[in-house]
């Protein structure tokens, strides 16, 4: 029996190296990789030897029969891959993992990375394996993780498993930390590059983009961000940031963030939990008024922006009933749906007229509603709806879900038209001569823009470790004029409460302990102050 990927596909293409018929596609290297919502396995090449399963990161690939309810549809949805993307399993030329030549004036590089999140990790677990290189990772928070520990929703706790891929990472003798250090506040990135041979940054996209309409900053009115850090435990996120004291709530955009946050909203408390979702998010959701949420696309259903496998789940909310607004232009587009767009997947759900403007109706839902742009957000003190057209939809939340923005790096070129810091294949680059910056690199959202899910950062880490590799071999890595011990001096200088590994792991510990007396994976220290206490934790 063929092996399937299923919804928490994180698209790292780990499976794709250990399989032995080449049966997984896209693959690295492949126009497609990358782009596709999910990876897929051949069921008429695979056979069954179960190494895929074996090498997951995040525990996604089953055998086919043992599909069960909602994750039934996965083993058809691999089949139909093939069926639209014939591939011949023929191998490509093969490839190497690159490592520094000998001989080289670098000696024992150093190389520093801010972030700590998945394209930090991934960057990290590269350099480690293929050079002698030294690594220092430096974070703005005092825990490690990034969008992993602040960005994925509390139930997708499989999802999350990729943490133990780079578990080997923060236990490698070469690797040292300083969290609660912040570049441009603690540091510069002159500094930083006075004391490393490279500097690679992996700091996100950590702006939304705002809707630029009346009304957008009055209370009620919240960027994804704030909600997602919220129920994660983001500790730059206050307890008391998000009000669910309303009936409806609008979120703006159909993204995945948009499900996750719908999904969340609705979700029965009791199954939350049983996961490391924040407990003052927990006690909030369980005395929520919340019943219904609206899902606002501007566009129709065949450009919806959530991956399929999101979206299916989206399906099977158990008490939550999933609607779709009846709009003639909405129902001729589901009817005319080429089998797997993103249109087909409304086939079968409810076509219904649905009054937005009167309080919804018992029981929890949700709406989806396509063709409907908004103009303004309207209310005196606090929201009290958003008007799209001659139209107005009552609401007490909104939140708007319409993307994020790259932010300035200190010390960095930055085109604000883009939201990014100019670069070529990871090369930080001089706006003004075009050339790069010796020893500048960036990975992760910060170099691609906020596109691909986590498994994504796994090949553009390596690409801007590539461009590292071929520097270091062009002789064009300058020399730090500070040493290691040096760099942490002058931390310690700067923030006498910074994180180092010791730390590190004692606040994981703790977690993990009180996440055991309650049954749940951990229990997230929500605070700063409550992360530093418990960095001093002594088990």
């Amino acid at each position: 029996m063929a092996y399937a990927i299923t919804r928490t596909c994180c698209n790292d293409a780990s499976c794709v190296a250990v399989c032995p018929v080449n049966c997984i596609h896209p693959a690295p290297g492949e126009p497609d990789f990358g782009t596709t919502d999910m990876l897929y396995i051949d069921p008429a090449a695979c056979i069954d030897c179960g190494a895929c399963a074996d090498a997951c990161p995040v525990d996604a690939v089953f055998p086919v029969d043992r599909l069960a309810g909602p994750d039934t549809v996965f083993g058809d949805l691999n089949r139909d891959y093939y069926r639209d993307h014939p591939n011949d399993h023929a191998w490509g030329e093969p490839s190497f993992p690159r490592s520094l030549p000998n001989g080289l004036a670098l000696g024992t590089p150093r190389i520093a990375i801010v972030g700590t999140g998945p394209s930090a990790s991934y960057t990290a677990q590269s350099l480690l394996r293929t050079t002698s290189a030294e690594i220092t990772m430096i974070d703005r928070l005092p825990v490690a993780g990034g969008l992993l520990r602040h960005g994925v929703a509390p139930d997708h706790q499989s999802t999350k498993r990729i943490a133990e891929s780079f578990a080997s990472v923060f236990h490698h003798p070469r690797l040292t930390v300083h969290l609660n250090v912040e570049v441009g506040r603690d540091l510069t990135h002159a500094e930083l590059a006075a004391h490393h041979h490279a500097v690679v940054y992996a700091v996100g996209a950590a702006a939304d983009r705002r809707l630029g309409l009346p009304g957008e900053d009055l209370p009620g009115s919240l960027p994804a961000t704030t909600l997602v850090g919220w129920y994660n435990a983001d500790p730059t996120v206050p307890a008391d940031a998000v009000d669910l004291s309303a009936e409806r709530v609008v979120v703006i955009g159909n993204g995945n963030v948009a499900v996750d946050v719908a999904r969340i909203l609705l979700l029965d408390p009791d199954r939350l939990a049983a996961t490391d979702i924040a407990d003052h998010a927990l006690a909030a959701l369980r005395a929520s008024r919340v019943r219904e949420v609206v899902l606002l696309a501007r566009r129709g259903p065949e450009e919806a922006a959530w991956t399929r496998p999101e979206f299916l789940a989206l399906r099977h909310l158990p008490g939550v009933e999933l609607v779709v607004e009846d709009r003639p232009e909405v129902r001729a587009a589901i009817e005319a749906a080429a089998p797997g767009s993103k249109a087909a997947l409304l086939a079968g759900l409810p076509l219904q007229p649905v009054d937005l403007g009167r309080p919804p109706r018992p029981g929890r839902r949700i709406v989806l509603r396509f063709h409907s742009t908004p103009t303004a957000l309207t209310g005196e003190d606090r929201v009290t709806g958003v008007a799209s057209g001659p139209e107005s939809i009552a609401a007490g939340l909104v939140v708007r879900s319409i993307g994020y923005r790259g932010v300035p790096v200190p010390g960095l070129p930055f085109d604000e038209d883009a939201a990014a810091v100019p670069h070529r294949d990871g090369r930080v680059l001089d706006p003004a001569t075009g050339r790069p910056l010796p020893g500048t690199y960036l990975v992760g959202w910060a170099k691609r823009g906020p596109s691909g899910g986590i498994g994504a950062n796994r090949a553009c880490a390596q690409e801007t470790v590539d461009a590292f590799l071929d520097d270091a071999a062009a002789g064009l890595i300058p020399d730090p004029a500070g040493t290691g011990k040096d760099f942490a001096r002058l931390v310690r200088s700067r923030r006498p409460d910074a994180v180092g590994l010791k730390e590190l792991r004692a606040i994981d510990r703790t977690e993990r302990a009180l996440g055991e007396a309650s049954g749940r994976p951990r229990v997230k220290f929500a605070t700063v102050p409550a992360l530093l206490a418990a960095a001093r934790t002594r088990r």
